[in-house]
């Protein structure tokens, strides 16, 4: 029977939580993402970092932020969404790379968010609505063809983001120099359905996708107050079958899979 020891040593090797299994090219940061199939930015909770596999010094070490960031190694998450994979805010609205292998496991739960998202607010349903007949547009010109101020865009766009109703793409322009987004549909993004059509059966495959990425995660120690998520660390309701509807983390917290 595999041991915990030998599990926690496999999750370092793996994730690639030591210098010598440091990342040397983004070529191997790609073949980092296919393996694990799941990537945050920074490490965060038991799901495997990019950042934290460079093991490169950051880049401004007394500053907070983007100061910790890899100091050369920084730009590879975006130049990974670059090539293809999906960057997403559903972890807690904090930036998730996904191969098309787990893209298709959020594919109905994304598709019910949708739904869910456009009959819970007029607001987000106009802005959805205007991107299915608008296709996937930059901020400038919804804010524009809305009458929206950015503030005003930021917080409508925020909450379907973190749901995975809506996929955001950077764009950088060079002349003149710029930086903006590029705001679609999930439906835009996935245009054919994956082969399963229910919200709760991808959600279970996609937690275990999740631990997989991880390989093991820490059983929280449990509170008489409530349950706390393996994957984010965060506490939810007592009551096990709510633990998806209550839990922060973006993995977990695709409330019409509930």
């Amino acid at each position: 029977m595999t041991t915990l020891a030998t599990l926690e040593e496999r999750r370092a090797y793996e994730c690639r939580l030591t210098p010598d299994r440091a990342l040397e090219t983004i070529d191997d940061a790609e073949g980092f993402l296919r393996d694990r199939g799941l990537l945050t930015r920074t490490a965060d909770s038991a799901l495997p970092s990019l950042f934290a596999a460079c093991h490169e010094e950051p880049y401004a070490r007394d500053s907070p932020g983007f100061g910790q960031w890899p100091a050369t190694k920084f730009p590879w998450f975006g130049q990974l969404g670059a090539r293809g994979h999906l960057i997403l805010s559903i972890h807690r609205g904090k930036s998730l790379l996904v191969t098309n292998e787990v893209a298709a496991l959020l594919d109905p739960i994304c598709r019910a968010e949708l739904v869910r998202m456009e009959e819970a607010d007029e607001d987000w349903a106009r802005l959805l609505r205007h991107l299915a007949d608008a296709g996937p547009s930059e901020l400038d010109d919804l804010q524009t063809e809305l009458g929206l101020a950015p503030k005003e865009l930021k917080s409508l766009r925020s909450p379907l983001e973190r749901c995975g109703a809506i996929v955001s793409r950077s764009i950088v322009y060079e002349e003149p120099h710029r930086h903006t987004s590029l705001l679609a549909r999930w439906d835009q993004v996935q245009p054919e359905p994956s082969g399963s059509a229910d919200p709760a059966q991808a959600l279970g495959e996609l937690l275990c996708a999740a631990v997989r990425a991880a390989v093991v995660a820490p059983e929280p120690r449990r509170m008489t107050s409530g349950i706390s998520c393996a994957i984010c660390r965060s506490r939810s309701s007592y009551r096990r079958r709510s633990i998806w509807k209550k839990c922060r983390c973006g993995i977990c917290s695709m409330r019409s899979a509930a």
